[in-house]
C-alpha cells in the first residue's frame, strides 16, 4: 500500500462536527465561525481575528489595511507561496523577492538588508511579509530591528510562534506567546496542507487593540469573503486536537531524525533557543531530486519536492536573483509525516531515509 507524502488529519470528531453543520442546515457563514473565532482565541490570544475563505483574502487584507501607496514594495521570500506574488501584484504593489541561507528556508535579517541594498531606486520598501516555511521560526526579532512593519504567517508553524502547546497553564502560554509576537497582522491558513485545516480558509488576526481596531474596519465584509461554517466546525476539533497530533509528530520525526543521521543528505539547522513542530521532515539531498522521487517510488513511498509550489519553484531558472532558493527547490525533498502514519508505516520511511541513493 502506497504512503503518501501528505494526509489531513481528520478523524471521527471532526467527522462528527461537519455532519453535525451539515444536519442542522448551518453550512454558510454563521454561527460556528463565530464560535471558532471564540476558541482560536485560547491559543491564539489575540484582541481581533477575521475567519475567512481563504489566505489570499487574509494576505489582500493585511497589506490593504496598511495603506500602502501605489508600487511600493513587498518583501517576501522566494520560497514564500506562489500566491504572494499574485496578490502582491494584483494590489499594484511590488513584490521584492529575498533570497534565504544554506541552513534554514526563512529569509533572515542579513538576507533582507541584502534584498534593501539591490532594491530599484524607485521602489520603496514599506513592508515585509514572513512565511514561516515548512514550520520553520525566522529570527523575527531581529528582522523586526529593521523597523519596517511586519506581517506573520504562521500556516506551517502554529503550535510554535504561538506558544499553544509549550504548558499547560494558560496565563503561561499567554506570556511566552505575547513576548514571540513582531507582526502587525498574523495570518493561520486553514487550507488542506496546513498545520491546522479546515478544509481552506484562514485567520487574519491581531495581537494588540490598536492593530486589532484596525482589523476591525473589515468586519463588515461580505459573506462570500468569510469562512463558511461547515469549515469552521472542522477546524474547532482541529484546534482542540492540536497537542495531540504535535506529540504524534514528534514521535514520528525522532524515528526520522536518527535515520537521517545515517545519511549524507541534510537537514535545516533549528536554533538552540527554538522549538520545531514537524510539520513535515525535509532532506537537502546530495544527489538528484528525480532519481531519490523514482527511488522512493519503487517502494509504494511518495516523496515530493518541497518548495514545487513556492515562488521559486516555479520560476524559470534562477530568474528572481536567489540562487540559494533556486538551489534548495531543485534539491529539497518531504517525506510523510503527519500523525495519521501508522507505526509500520513509519519505520518504512526510516528504511527509506537509510537508503537513498
Amino acid at each position: 500500500m502506497k504512503i503518501e507524502v501528505y494526509s489531513p488529519t481528520i478523524r471521527r470528531k471532526e467527522m462528527d462536527a461537519v455532519l453535525t453543520a451539515m444536519v442542522e442546515d448551518r453550512i454558510g457563514p454563521g454561527e460556528r465561525a463565530r464560535l471558532l473565532l471564540n476558541t482560536a482565541r485560547e491559543y491564539l490570544h489575540y484582541d481581533f481575528a477575521l475567519s475567512l475563505r481563504s489566505p489570499a483574502i487574509a494576505l489582500k487584507l493585511a497589506l490593504s489595511a496598511l495603506n500602502p501607496e501605489k508600487g511600493q514594495g513587498v518583501i517576501i521570500s522566494a520560497l514564500s507561496p506562489r500566491y504572494y506574488a499574485d496578490v502582491i501584484k494584483d494590489l499594484d504593489l511590488c513584490p521584492l523577492y529575498c533570497d534565504v541561507s544554506l541552513t534554514s528556508p526563512c529569509m533572515g535579517r542579513e538576507n533582507i538588508e541584502q534584498t534593501l541594498s539591490a532594491k530599484p531606486e524607485n521602489v520603496h520598501a514599506f513592508c515585509i511579509v514572513l512565511h514561516h516555511t515548512l514550520g520553520y521560526l525566522p529570527d523575527t526579532a531581529s528582522i523586526a530591528e529593521l523597523g519596517l512593519p511586519i506581517i506573520e504567517d504562521i500556516s506551517h508553524s502554529f503550535t510554535v510562534s504561538s506558544g499553544a502547546v509549550k504548558t499547560e497553564n494558560a496565563q503561561e502560554e499567554s506570556a511566552v506567546q505575547k513576548e514571540q509576537v513582531h507582526g502587525i497582522f498574523t495570518i493561520l491558513g486553514l487550507e488542506e496542507r496546513d498545520m491546522l485545516t479546515a478544509g481552506g480558509g484562514a485567520l487574519l488576526f491581531a495581537h494588540n487593540r490598536k492593530d486589532g481596531t484596525v482589523l476591525r474596519n473589515f468586519s463588515g465584509l461580505p459573506p462570500e469573503f468569510c469562512l463558511p461554517d461547515i469549515n469552521a466546525a472542522l477546524a474547532v476539533v482541529q484546534f482542540k486536537e492540536a497537542r495531540r497530533n504535535l506529540e504524534k509528530r514528534a514521535a514520528i520525526a525522532q524515528i526520522y531524525t536518527q535515520s537521517s543521521l545515517r545519511t549524507r543528505h541534510k537537514r535545516f539547522i533549528i536554533p538552540d533557543h527554538y522549538d520545531y513542530n514537524n510539520y513535515t521532515f525535509p532532506l537537502v539531498l546530495d544527489t538528484g531530486l528525480k532519481d531519490v522521487l523514482a527511488y522512493a517510488r519503487k517502494k509504494d513511498i511518495i516523496l515530493e519536492s518541497a518548495f514545487e509550489s513556492t515562488i521559486a519553484g516555479v520560476s524559470s531558472g534562477d530568474a528572481l536573483g536567489c540562487p540559494i532558493s533556486y538551489s534548495l527547490s531543485l534539491r529539497t525533498v518531504l517525506f510523510p509525516l503527519y500523525p495519521r502514519l501508522r507505526s509500520a508505516e513509519a519505520e518504512r520511511v526510516s528504511k527509506l531515509i537509510v537508503t537513498l541513493p
